[in-house]
């Protein structure tokens, strides 16, 4: 199928692009921004998203601030436009500390997509398998938006409200993701049909120990969390499966009884891609699994 008819603007810069989305909304349209386009448009294929009208931000990308990845006191900040494959070489910049941002980009579709789709595009589309989805509730990511009313922060933590709903107003842009919370020792893994397809469930887990404790030590956790996708209408975070982790001495037993937990905690939708009961059965598998990458991955081995 093709999209329906819709006209078409390119911003030149933030503010622009606001004022196109006022004025298109008051003129009676139903405008969308586009980026790289590797979500909406085969929605708009498949006519499930029928904007009036597309405002194309890929101007954007020559302002530094919209296209860059950098450090800096607060964390890792991520400009809107910054594409997956863009944070899959930047290992370095990310640092121990956040390259399991780096190292979760094998799994979004194949390398054309990860060379157009950007890191914003993703976080504001919502879908509740999308890795960077589950590393913005993981790394406890503020998303950075601008909009008629100014500049606005929303915390992870109140970004995702249901199927491809997210808190970010229709007015607004996306200007940059940050992420907040360094996780040495994280992982993301998922489970598909086949490699780039749409995860059926994906887990994302960080553990909280002393940087200086090997793997094999007999040390307690501090904590950890556990976020999961494919099992609700968005990505949620899981405590009761924390709660196993805080306290507990790492290894197969525990990791095993935190992906028991997760599995108890969650009552996913039977659809096409597996049963509620599969999807279980995988959160069981994929929690220990991540939990024994992250623990095996911290910063001194």
């Amino acid at each position: 199928m093709k999209p329906a008819a819709f006209i078409y603007h390119r911003a030149h810069d933030v503010a622009d692009a606001v004022g196109l989305l006022g004025e298109l909304s008051a003129a009676g349209e139903e405008p969308k921004l586009i980026a790289g386009g590797q979500s909406l448009i085969p929605m708009m294929n498949f006519r499930l998203a029928r904007p009036t009208a597309l405002v194309d931000l890929g101007p954007l990308r020559r302002d530094p601030a919209m296209s860059s990845i950098r450090r800096d006191d607060s964390g890792l900040r991520i400009g809107a436009m910054v594409t997956h494959r863009e944070v899959e070489i930047s290992g370095r910049i990310l640092g121990p500390e956040f390259d399991v941002i780096s190292r979760a980009m094998r799994w979004v579709g194949h390398l054309p997509i990860r060379s157009r789709g950007t890191v914003a595009g993703s976080v504001v589309h919502g879908d509740a398998t999308a890795e960077w989805c589950l590393l913005s509730l993981l790394l406890d990511a503020v998303i950075v938006t601008d909009g008629p009313n100014g500049q606005r922060e929303i915390p992870a933590a109140e970004m995702f409200h249901g199927f491809y709903a997210t808190a970010v107003e229709p007015d607004e842009v996306v200007t940059e993701v940050r992420f907040t919370r360094p996780a040495p020792r994280a992982a993301l893994t998922e489970f598909a049909r086949r490699h780039g397809d749409f995860a059926i469930v994906d887990v994302a887990v960080a553990l909280d120990a002393d940087p200086a404790t090997r793997a094999g030590d007999e040390a307690p956790l501090a904590g950890g969390r556990v976020i999961l996708g494919g099992v609700a209408p968005a990505p949620v975070r899981v405590p009761e499966a924390e709660a196993v982790l805080a306290g507990g001495i790492p290894g197969p037993e525990l990791f095993t009884a935190c992906g028991e937990a997760a599995a108890a905690a969650i009552d996913p939708p039977d659809d096409a891609a597996g049963t509620g009961s599969y999807r279980r059965r995988l959160t069981r598998t994929l929690v220990a699994q991540a939990l024994h990458q992250a623990w095996e991955k911290g910063v001194t081995r």
